[in-house]
């Protein structure tokens, strides 16, 4: 996938590539504190990146919980961070027509995972030509993402990614089956989504947990087996953060993992 955005530095650095930023976009400032951190250490380990905000939260499980600072105004960022660091940008969409309205932002669009179904969704995020990245549904098999990449591809584009982010384990946790990376490497690029792989969703606060510290294992594994990319949330404060702070790696800690990381690739290659 990265081979389409021509925006991306280190393409061919044979290093595995990285979807980061925050969870959301809170504001302007935080999200060009972020891009910069990442943009330097993106440098220093020749590392493909695209910065990730979403322009909007619609899958919350309070009506009180934090959606986002304003449609445009967000996106308005993400375009802002893209020109202003010269890297790709990505965002989730969650209705059809937000598909045409990022795209004018943006150079990938993700599908969130409990959308990943949706035919009409994933036909008009193909229909505007820029990048797709779909998230794995929690309740779907490896297999079964060839049918959600054929309908990006029947509709015309191949620049389409997978996003591994674990399965449901119960009703509270998730769990990575690292074979179902090599599986669907058949169909497309997989892109391991570390910190959303540690959510525990559905709390009685009806506020969604983590586990943080288990962020390093699942990178380092996701890394070993062959990803080709790696999605990580982070954030300056995560404890401040306004939206899946509970499983958000702290910016501060980057570099060390992905040092670490780098390496990981350089023996496996």
């Amino acid at each position: 996938m990265i081979q389409h955005l021509d925006n991306i530095q280190y393409k061919d650095s044979q290093n595995f590539f990285l979807v980061a930023g925050p969870c959301a976009i809170e504001d302007e400032a935080m999200a060009m504190q972020i891009a910069e951190t990442i943009v330097k250490l993106s440098d220093k380990y020749k590392i493909p990146y695209i910065f990730k905000g979403s322009f909007k939260k619609a899958n919350r499980s309070r009506v009180d919980s934090f959606t986002g600072i304003g449609d445009e105004k967000a996106l308005e960022i993400l375009r802002k961070v893209g020109e202003t660091f010269g890297i790709p940008t990505t965002t989730d969409i969650h209705e059809n027509e937000h598909a045409a309205l990022a795209a004018q932002f943006v150079d990938v669009l993700q599908i969130p995972a409990f959308l990943v179904r949706q035919t009409d969704l994933l036909v008009a995020a193909a229909k505007t030509n820029k990048c797709v990245t779909l998230k794995k549904g929690q309740f779907l098999s490896p297999e079964a993402m060839k049918f959600a990449v054929q309908k990006v591809l029947d509709s015309g584009n191949d620049k389409v990614a997978i996003i591994e982010r674990g399965n449901s384990f119960g009703y509270t946790d998730l769990v990575v089956d690292f074979r179902g990376i090599p599986t669907m490497q058949q169909y497309a690029p997989v892109i391991l989504d570390v910190t959303h792989s540690l959510q525990q969703p559905n709390q009685e606060s009806g506020v969604t947990g983590g586990k943080p510290q288990l962020i390093e294992t699942i990178a380092k594994a996701g890394i070993a087996v062959g990803a080709d990319g790696l999605f990580i949330e982070t954030h300056p404060n995560p404890s401040e953060a306004k939206s899946d702070g509970a499983n958000m790696l702290p910016l501060a800690q980057l570099d060390a993992l992905l040092e670490k990381l780098t390496r990981i690739r350089e023996a496996v290659i």
